[in-house]
């Protein structure tokens, strides 16, 4: 029925022109009417905040996969894109909405967010998720074996946001809170060869604290700053990026952990063979513990799914298990080759090497973990470069995996 109602208001509009033509007038009016006063100026709209090809685009992405510890799983992913004002050198923002339930009962929610306010005088990055899910553990430590992968359950909720004020071109500062409420660990289940579950044994031998097996908080504050010089932060063609930011855990924030985390995230993307058809995109990422214990889902840790807030939305060493390896200290770096096939598909090959370790010391060269694989790319959003994902990849530890996703991996 909306359809009609354009219609009929030109109908009636058109009634009320000629009914008024019809009249005769006044011969008692005035000659001429006083001058109304000007009309009072109507409210802006919040669609006017935008440029008219720039207003956000809600268009849901069908989720579906399977793993062993979910079975099937489906749901949707929504991710606008959009400027604030109609200044082209504002760089766009972009939210993802992300929701989906499993085959197990397994949900997640998560929603984030790369928000460049007007004239990008301010950077604002950030999730909130929630989490009921289990996932294989294998313990702690850049050794682990997949004959200790152990089933635990958990409910999760993450609260992250970094404000950072621009203070030069492309150069950003400010700070950043980070909360996790880890509740419901559940680890009852046998391990894979049927004996004792990892994570009890940890528990067993006080890798882990009792504490962790409850749950509990984390909770801080810290700084962060921020280059960001990339052309386009969906798919980027040319440009750098390097982030840098720490975080202080403690029970001045509500924290029932003590801890200090420090990471750096460093990238660089240029065309090859002078066009845009061929992209090199690298990637080091950094991140480093100091101070109390760091509960185990807070440890560093490698693995394709990790993605959120903590790791600038990354996905780091595709075909390594989400947290297939984690400890206090973990170092990675990959490469990806991107190319322009037909139409509005891409082809990628991949590579990464990474390492986690308890102390800074320990890195060694022996104990380097290797991941690679190759994808293909669909352009979903040509107007503002927003791509389908779908790769597959192996890696240390036994594991490989098909992941879909909206995005690039970095």
């Amino acid at each position: 029925m909306r359809f009609l109602y354009l219609p009929l208001a030109l109908a009636l509009c058109g009634l009320a022109h000629h009914a008024a033509a019809q009249v005769a007038p006044d011969s008692t009016a005035p000659a001429a009417a006083a001058t109304p006063p000007p009309a009072a100026p109507k409210p802006r709209k919040f669609a006017d905040k935008f440029a008219g090809s720039d207003k956000p685009s809600f268009i849901p992405v069908p989720v579906l996969f399977s793993q062993q510890e979910t079975g099937l799983a489906g749901g949707l992913s929504i991710l606008p894109v959009w400027r604030f004002g109609t200044d082209t050198t504002t760089r766009k923002s972009n939210a993802r909405f992300v929701g989906w339930i499993s085959q197990k009962g397994q949900t997640s929610l998560q929603v984030t967010h790369n928000i460049f306010t007007p004239g990008e005088k301010m950077y604002l990055l950030g999730e909130i998720s929630y989490y009921d899910v289990n996932f294989f553990y294998y313990g702690v430590g850049n050794n682990t074996r997949k004959a200790d992968e152990s089933e635990v359950d958990y409910k999760l909720f993450i609260f992250n946001q970094r404000v950072m004020p621009r203070i030069a071109p492309n150069l950003f500062a400010g700070l950043q809170y980070r909360f996790t409420g880890l509740r419901g660990v559940a680890f009852d289940k046998p391990g894979e060869e049927g004996g004792t579950n990892k994570f009890q044994q940890d528990l067993n031998e006080g890798i882990l604290s009792q504490r962790e097996a409850t749950g509990g908080n984390t909770s801080g504050f810290g700084p962060a700053v921020l280059y960001d010089g990339r052309d386009n932060v969906l798919s980027t063609y040319r440009g750098q990026y390097l982030h840098v930011h720490g975080l202080f855990t403690g029970k001045y924030a509500g924290s029932d952990y003590t801890f200090s985390r420090y990471q750096i995230d460093a990238r660089h993307f240029q065309p090859l063979f002078g066009s845009n058809n061929t992209i090199l995109a690298v990637q080091y990422l950094g991140q480093f513990h100091s101070g109390g214990r760091v509960p185990f889902r807070e440890l560093s840790a490698f693995g394709a799914d990790l993605g959120g807030s903590i790791y600038n939305y990354s996905t780091l060493m595709r075909g390594i298990y989400e947290g297939r390896f984690r400890d206090r200290q973990m170092m990675t770096f990959q490469a990806e080759i991107r190319r322009k096939l037909f139409w509005r598909f891409d082809g990628v090959v991949f590579g990464a090497v990474g390492e986690v370790a308890s102390q800074f010391n320990d890195f060694s060269l022996g104990g380097t973990k290797v991941a690679a694989g190759f994808g293909g790319r669909f352009r979903f959003n040509r107007r503002d470069r927003l791509n389908l994902r779908l790769d597959y990849g192996v890696g240390s530890g036994g594991n490989s995996g098909i992941y879909f996703a909206v995005g690039e991996a970095f």
